[in-house]
């Protein structure tokens, strides 16, 4: 099966053809959050400007798991995005205040493939 780009769906990022990189955020927040929902906003706004940044797509439920998948071009953009100082500000802060776990994963994309509704 080959892979295509695939146009963002309702709610989903949309990426191009593969090979790309995720970055797989996966975290549980503590009870002191506060701060954290301004703060995700402004990194959700900074990494849109980063070169090489792609898309990404967000989950958080209700026992306070979240998952974050962000989308790049190539390793060398994560890693810019990665020394970003505020970005690096906010990840000190995540593991000060906010987070009481958090995994952080780097993969490969390949292969994609999905589909989108139409809706009368």
């Amino acid at each position: 099966m080959a892979s295509e780009a695939l146009p963002p769906g309702p709610g989903l990022a949309g990426t191009p053809e593969p090979p790309y990189y995720a970055v797989i955020f996966s975290s549980r927040l503590g009870p002191d959050d506060e701060g954290y929902h301004e703060t995700a906003q402004r990194m959700d706004d900074l990494v849109r400007e980063q070169p090489g940044f792609l898309g990404a797509d967000y989950a958080r439920g209700e026992d306070r798991v979240g998952i974050t998948v962000a989308y790049f071009q190539d390793e060398e953009s994560i890693k810019n995005w990665r020394a970003d100082l505020e970005h690096a500000q906010a990840r000190a802060r995540g593991r000060g205040q906010w987070y009481d776990a958090f995994r952080l994963r780097v993969a490969k994309v390949e292969r994609q493939y999905g589909f989108t509704r139409d809706t009368p």
